[in-house]
């Protein structure tokens, strides 16, 4: 089974946080996780500024249904929503940093809203 498998939706933002484009699957067809996420990449960057601090390179927030991920990759930042039993381990963030998007919109599961 590919890492690809145990993603449920995923959500591209941009540098600044704000959402840019959406990808659900039939089981992952809720979009409400992407608030979360928007609010949470609003914290960091409160947090990024206030203390100072760099180098953010990943989030997780796991939630009882399900875990999302989210990377700074170059150029945005991407969010995917994973099964609960997902492993979520530094092979799996290393995967979610190279992952190309064209991997979704070339899976059948996947279609933008």
């Amino acid at each position: 089974m590919s890492y690809s498998d145990h993603v449920m939706g995923a959500a591209v933002f941009d540098l600044n946080g704000l959402p840019k484009e959406y990808f659900t699957t039939p089981e992952g067809n809720n979009m409400s996780w992407v608030q979360t996420i928007f609010q949470a990449l609003g914290l960091r960057s409160l947090l990024m500024s206030s203390l100072q601090l760099e180098g953010f390179h990943h989030v997780t927030i796991l939630g009882s249904e399900s875990a999302a991920v989210v990377v700074k990759q170059k150029n945005h930042y991407i969010a995917l929503l994973i099964k609960p039993q997902a492993a979520i381990d530094e092979a799996f963030i290393d995967w979610v940093q190279t992952f190309e998007l064209s991997e979704l919109k070339n899976n059948p599961r996947f279609r933008t809203p």
